[in-house]
């Protein structure tokens, strides 16, 4: 199934959604995926320091984190091809013209992006405003 690749389609259907559970960014050198895989990880990614897991807050502290900054992940609900060209770019200008900061993974169909907790409600109303104005 192919995602959509036209930008202004991209921006005036996406539909973003707030997941109200709060993840953290770790780092560890001394577990596996295999090993992390059982503590609901939204995403693990190799890198020359260990692996990064985005984890459940939840998880994060079962697992001896101490309270890293905390984060809010927004999905984007329209199926977004891979080789799209310029949604990133978009969103993240919008944000920044607000200070928000966006940490983006892009999945199969969706771009899921991690905003800081205390600015999840404004970054909802920044991406909302942004999809409008595109219509």
């Amino acid at each position: 199934m192919n995602g959509e690749l036209d930008l202004q389609r991209l921006l005036s259907t996406m539909r973003p959604e707030l997941d109200p559970e709060p993840y953290v960014f770790c780092c560890f050198s001394d577990m596996s995926f295999a090993q992390l895989a059982s503590h609901d990880p939204v995403a693990l990614i190799a890198e020359a320091e260990g692996v990064t897991a985005i984890l459940p807050l939840a998880s994060a502290t079962a697992l001896g984190q101490d309270a890293p900054p905390r984060f809010q992940r927004i999905t984007l609900t329209i199926h977004s091809s891979l080789e799209a060209v310029g949604l990133t770019a978009a969103f993240a200008a919008a944000l920044t013209r607000h200070g928000i900061s966006a940490n983006v993974v892009a999945g199969y169909f969706h771009d899921h992006i991690f905003v800081p907790e205390a600015q999840a409600v404004e970054a909802m109303l920044v991406l909302r405003r942004l999809s409008e104005e595109a219509r």
